[in-house]
């Protein structure tokens, strides 16, 4: 059986990039093949979290291909039918808001809106510290939005982040295949 092309892609929520990246390998032992995409922030940045190069080598090592990591790289998903389905794994706040807009300026967003060009599914999996605040309108804009699925998600810390929303990880897979579907996975607020 031929594999599931993956694309599989990462912004700045530095703090859940390793839940994600567990996902991935868990995904890439089963029966995807994983196209690895990374915002500029992920690909170059180290912080408290990990060094931006380990972070690299760990995902290329998972996915045994090179990291995505610029606008050029990322535009031609859609057209060349790189992906059957992409997931953005975290998404912050900031590119669910570009997305919601339609802003392509980063290697992310591109590659979201070069699936989304060619009606194939975009799985959103958000950490945000502001998904209830600024970006709420913009979740709102998206769960409308034809082949935009989300993985479920919950407040992270209700007393003292009150408009932080992050995803289940661990429910990843699921949406995946659902998205595949068509459908989303319920309920999306857990």
């Amino acid at each position: 059986m031929e594999k599931i092309k993956l694309g599989y892609a990462m912004t700045g929520s530095f703090c859940t990039l390793d839940k994600s990246i567990k996902e991935m390998a868990r995904l890439a032992a089963q029966d995807y093949d994983v196209l690895p995409i990374m915002s500029e922030n992920v690909y170059t940045v180290s912080t408290r979290f990990g060094k931006a190069q380990e972070i690299v080598t760990r995902v290329e090592d998972i996915a045994r291909k090179s990291v995505i990591h610029t606008v050029s790289g990322a535009e031609p998903i859609g057209p060349r039918r790189m992906c059957d389905v992409l997931i953005v794994a975290p998404c912050t706040g900031n590119t669910l808001s570009k997305i919601a807009l339609g802003i392509t300026d980063t290697p992310v967003t591109m590659a979201v809106k070069s699936q989304l060009r060619i009606g194939a599914p975009v799985v959103l999996c958000i950490a945000s510290n502001d998904a209830l605040g600024g970006s709420a309108e913009n979740i709102g804009k998206l769960l409308n939005r034809r082949n935009v699925y989300f993985v479920p998600v919950s407040q992270d810390d209700p007393e003292r982040k009150p408009n932080s929303l992050v995803a289940h990880f661990d429910k990843i897979p699921e949406t995946i295949e659902k998205a595949l579907k068509g459908q989303q996975l319920q309920p999306i607020f857990a």
